[in-house]
C-alpha cells in the first residue's frame, strides 16, 4: 500500500501544517488529515503541490508499505481517534 511520508518530511524541514498548507496552496483541513492519515487518498495534484512546497521529489513523500504494516498502522489510527 501506498503511504506519505509528508509529516515526516515537513517535520524534518520545520515546516507546520499552516505553513505547508500556504506553501502548496492547500486548506489547512487537507493537509491536516494526510498529517492525521498517512494513507488518506488524494489526487496526484495534491502530492505534486505537497513535494513542490516541500522541495523534493514526489517519490520523497511517497512510500510503499506492506499491506501488513498498513493494516495496523490504520487500527492503531483508528483506536487514538477513537479515544478522544
Amino acid at each position: 500500500m501506498l503511504r506519505l511520508r509528508v509529516k515526516e518530511v515537513a517535520q524534518e524541514k520545520n515546516i507546520s501544517i499552516h505553513r505547508l498548507s500556504l506553501l502548496a496552496q492547500l486548506s489547512y483541513h487537507v493537509v491536516r488529515e494526510i498529517f492525521i492519515n498517512p494513507y488518506k487518498s488524494i489526487y496526484t495534484d495534491t502530492i505534486n503541490r505537497i513535494a513542490e512546497a516541500l522541495e523534493v521529489p514526489v517519490t520523497t513523500i511517497i512510500e510503499d508499505v506492506p499491506r501488513e504494516r498498513a493494516e495496523e498502522e490504520l487500527r492503531q489510527l483508528k483506536k487514538r481517534l477513537s479515544s478522544r
